[in-house]
């Protein structure tokens, strides 16, 4: 008898535990569905207004996140109402037009178009009104008049961020993410686009049948790393560079060097997100920093620098006699002003000073193997895999083709930075590395998902290595720092209590179709981080074809300080020095 009763009470609490554990999920759900999910579901309380329309569709947001980790929404979905009408129910078309242009602004002569055609039963009027319209004209009781909910896309920022964001769009008769984050994270902002309005009820057994059953596609919201206050200073100090300076285009990004969080990143021209139809040349939707390349120049002299370093073959008092031009091939170098700066000139001067020739007297010390397997090692050669779609890898066929068979003249343009040619995210992950212990980051727009399970997912990048050491990446960022303090603006420019980093790069602009280089067009690129020894951002600015302006000295100095000063004080960032 003992037996039986405790069988039975085994079985009692077994099933006290299923049904608890049942009532657990259930009481889970409930809560995502009505508290979770409490905005998609008030808007059945605009049931009232006839029955959604087709572009009625959820979607998830995009945050950027301020600092102090309040979130700013960058895309979210807007709410609002349409005016349509059924010709063929309108009585009179010209009293039902003076009745609504009381309330809404619309076009006459359209609208009477519009309600002419007797045989077609729908036609839009105006999109986009609020409910307090909305409401005022369906008081009008007009035959033939319908309102009904719609929701778009709205981006808050207009033109900020807006190659990095992307928008929606329809492709044919598929509504999805056109561009940047909204195409490459489609899969997870996109929602269910055949049943917006859901039973209460039969969403919640239906998400506990998923939970249950099924493996659940995630979708969330999307968090970047994208710093608004940060992106919008960056964005103006462009925007006024380029309009001194006329350039064709111009670009810059903020990034940590140290696991590659992209704080702002910015090309212009850019376009308003919330009008990109009025874009007549698609093309202006293409993200220049990650799908064009271009030659850099002088920028790229740190990354032959430090490799020599590394080898040993040369340290920051190694000296040569400049004589203001070599030939290699049968083909004479000079240094940018064509002087000479005579015997026992030393790296530091040849940083410094930015000259030709001794980074060919670099090249010639450290050799095409080891120029070759050090260059391919800063992942110039490959995409950085930056969450963004549409990455190009740079073009660098004169340090990779016929290693053996290399002409050296190849090599030598490629030790100051021409004859290779490299996305501004390459560039700026290469030389990333000598300010973050010869590490390679993966650059990144996006820091986590927060999914509608509530959960929230931190994406994790890799690190690879280059084949420089830290000691080498310290020694480098020494001579730049010397750079910094000794020669941007004959020294005028150096911070007194913080160390800072830099490179600046001028470079002839490659003709694609005649061959060869424009004589009076340069690329002007800037390079900085800080603080030097432990870095918090590094800042990377280009600019094509700017007019009127020899060197990208000129043309960056002044933007690039008032950008380390800007975030300097915004982060608080405290004195190194």
């Amino acid at each position: 008898m003992k037996s039986n009763n405790s069988n039975f009470t085994s079985r009692t609490k077994i099933f006290s535990l299923c049904l608890l554990f049942f009532a657990f999920i259930l009481i889970s759900k409930l809560f995502l569905v009505s508290v979770v999910h409490g905005k998609s579901y008030s808007s059945i309380a605009n049931r009232q207004y006839v029955t959604p329309s087709s572009n009625i569709s959820e979607r998830g947001s995009i945050f950027f996140e301020r600092k102090d980790g309040e979130l700013v929404s960058a895309a979210m979905q807007a709410v609002g109402f349409k005016v349509t009408i059924d010709p063929s129910q309108i009585v009179n078309d010209i009293e039902a037009y003076e009745k609504l242009s009381t309330i809404i602004e619309i076009d006459r002569d359209e609208f009477l178009i519009k309600a002419g055609k007797k045989k077609d039963p729908y036609e839009e009027i105006i999109n986009k009104i609020t409910k307090e319209q909305a409401d005022k004209v369906g008081a009008l009781k007009i035959s033939g008049v319908k309102i009904s909910e719609e929701k778009w896309r709205f981006y808050p920022g207009g033109n900020l961020a807006s190659h990095t964001l992307g928008f929606v769009a329809y492709e044919g008769d598929e509504l999805g993410g056109r561009y940047g984050i909204e195409r490459e994270y489609e899969n997870v902002l996109s929602r269910d686009k055949d049943n917006p309005y859901v039973n209460f009820f039969a969403e919640v057994f239906s998400n506990l049948n998923k939970s249950l059953f099924e493996k659940e596609i995630k979708k969330g919201d999307i968090i970047t790393t994208i710093e608004p206050n940060v992106e919008n200073f960056l964005e103006n100090e462009l925007e006024l560079v380029r309009e001194k300076y006329q350039a064709d285009a111009i670009g810059g990004i903020i990034i940590n060097p140290m696991d590659g969080s992209i704080y702002a990143i910015s090309s212009k021209p850019d376009f308003d997100l919330n009008n990109f139809s009025k874009v007549k040349d698609a093309s202006s939707f293409s993200n220049p920093m990650i799908e064009n390349v271009l030659e850099f120049g002088s920028v790229v002299k740190p990354l032959v620098m430090a490799a020599a370093l590394d080898t040993g073959v040369v340290n920051a008092n190694t000296s040569y006699n400049d004589t203001g031009s070599v030939m290699i091939e049968k083909k004479e170098i000079f240094n940018f002003d064509k002087k000479d700066r005579g015997p026992g000139t030393t790296m530091q001067d040849v940083l410094s000073q930015s000259l030709n020739t001794g980074m060919v007297y670099v090249y010639q010390q450290l050799g095409k193997k080891n120029m070759h397997d050090y260059m391919l090692s800063y992942g110039i050669k490959e995409k950085t895999g930056i969450d963004l779609p549409n990455e190009t890898s740079g073009l660098v066929s004169n340090l990779t083709a016929n290693l053996n068979n290399k002409r050296e003249i190849e090599y030598a343009n490629v030790a100051f930075g021409q004859g290779i040619a490299l996305t501004p995210i390459e560039m700026v992950r290469a030389l990333a590395s000598l300010s973050n212990g010869g590490n390679l980051v993966v650059p990144h727009v996006v820091d986590r998902i927060k999914y509608q399970s509530g959960k929230e997912e931190k994406i994790i990048y890799p690190t690879s290595k280059t084949k420089i050491s830290e000691q080498t990446a310290e020694e480098i960022t020494r001579m730049l720092v010397t750079v910094m303090d000794k020669s941007l603006k004959g020294g005028l420019a150096k911070f007194e209590h913080h160390s800072v980093a830099v490179k600046t790069g001028t470079a002839q602009v490659a003709d694609n179709v005649g061959g060869g280089y424009y004589e009076d067009r340069h690329t002007h690129s800037f390079f900085g981080y800080f603080p030097a020894y432990d870095p918090k951002f590094i800042v990377f600015l280009y600019a094509v074809n700017p007019k009127g302006v020899p060197y990208a000295s000129v043309t960056w100095a002044d933007p690039f300080l008032n950008i380390t000063k800007f975030l300097l004080n915004y982060y608080e960032v405290p004195p190194d020095r």
